[in-house]
């Protein structure tokens, strides 16, 4: 075991352990064992290891994070990493007084917690672990090293961990969006008659990199099409283009939608984005804290329910940071299978929600807008909001 030099547990925990503490408290769990990446890097305040950051395979096994922290005992705390985050923790101490960075499988790692466990008196303790993100041999082997520890599914209470921003992350996800949105808007810019979506979706990539931003991915139409799917359809003089793209600042997502057109729009085209704006400005207006996160999903499907494009449109609404979909959950099954357990839930101050409207059209294709939103005291502040009309093609 490693302790960080003239690290203080307590006055360095890089979250709000009151919270925390609060939330453990209410899920009846005494120490967690958290082993996502994305639930990992929360409790190392923004610590995420480059090597494993593309793929976990590794020889035989994976690799698997694991910090343990004990309600109301950061001092007990510990991260289990790999043998070469070491080095990490030379240049940058983990918080957390104990780091075990000895691994290279999911054996290794279990077998360090519960070891830790044991050592800190909690070997017979309810334990809050994530069943989605805990590799079966690992879990086992804890199941048979401590079988007097109750074993809870703290994917909910780590959910709601993460549902407030603090203003660190407010900040990484605003610049996330607006480098999203300013690569988008170049690349509609560049794009020109010819120009295929494999050929638009790298454009992109290459974008949103020199940017300083991690690119995930781009769902990219051309035309009357609906397939998003890179290929070498090229684009074509008078067609609509719908480019929406994930990619991430520092682990934080940005996630947005805008359209462009190889020419000027006609009147058709200009009543159509008219008509997903006013879905999409419906749902903003029920945006504040206190308002249930059902009753903005309720306001916005009404209006477009009474739209002309009702038809062959869709509403959806989610939470999102450092994972695309997480709290507030406000929506079931649609079109991601989860529960909405957030919509009979007010919405509070510091959420961060992506609102969507996608319009199939039987004729002129794939028209959407996905906008991010910050929830405030009086209502909302929206990040990357620029290039929510038609946005030309070929004239960069």
């Amino acid at each position: 075991m490693n302790v960080a030099p003239g690290k203080n547990a307590v006055s360095t925990v890089p979250f709000d352990q009151a919270r925390i503490d609060w939330l453990m408290e209410e899920a009846g769990i005494d120490v967690l064992l958290a082993t996502s990446k994305h639930n990992t890097q929360y409790l190392l305040g923004g610590y995420k290891f480059i090597f494993f950051a593309a793929m976990d395979a590794i020889g035989h096994s994976r690799y698997l994070p694991i910090v343990i922290y004990e309600k109301g005992g950061p001092e007990h705390a510990a991260y289990i990493g790999n043998k070469m985050e070491g080095g990490e923790h030379q240049n940058h101490p983990f918080w957390t007084p104990a780091l075990h960075a000895a691994c290279w499988g999911t054996l290794d790692a279990a077998n360090l917690a519960v070891e830790h466990l044991q050592k800190i008196g909690k070997a017979g303790a309810r334990v809050g672990i994530e069943p989605a993100f805990l590799p079966s041999d690992a879990y086992m082997l804890i199941r048979k090293a401590l079988p007097d520890a109750k074993l809870i599914d703290a994917t909910d209470m780590l959910e709601r961990m993460r549902a407030i921003k603090t203003d660190a992350e407010l900040e990484k996800l605003r610049t996330a969006s607006e480098l999203i949105t300013d690569s988008m808007l170049a690349t509609i810019a560049w794009a020109r008659e010819g120009t295929t979506k494999a050929d638009i979706i790298e454009q992109l990539r290459r974008e949103e990199t020199n940017r300083g931003a991690h690119f995930e991915y781009c769902l990219l139409t051309l035309g009357s099409s609906h397939n998003r799917a890179a290929s070498p359809q090229a684009w074509k003089k008078g067609e609509v283009l719908s480019i929406d793209s994930g990619g991430n600042y520092h682990g934080y997502i940005g996630d947005l939608c805008r359209m462009g057109i190889l020419g000027e729009p006609d009147a058709e085209l200009e009543d159509l984005l008219a008509e997903v704006e006013t879905v999409q400005q419906a749902a903003f207006s029920k945006v504040k804290a206190g308002t249930l996160g059902g009753d903005m999903i309720v306001h916005a499907e009404g209006v477009l329910k009474a739209s002309k494009v009702a038809a062959y449109a869709d509403f959806f609404a989610h939470g999102m940071g450092l994972i695309t979909h997480e709290a507030p959950f406000l929506m079931t099954n649609h079109p991601v299978t989860y529960e909405g357990t957030y919509a009979a839930k007010p919405l509070e101050k510091n959420m961060v929600l992506s609102v969507e409207t996608t319009m199939l059209h039987p004729t002129r294709g794939f028209i959407k807008l996905e906008d991010t939103l910050a929830v405030t005291e009086t209502g909302y502040v929206m990040f990357g909001d620029r290039g929510r009309g038609w946005n030309r093609g070929g004239v960069a």
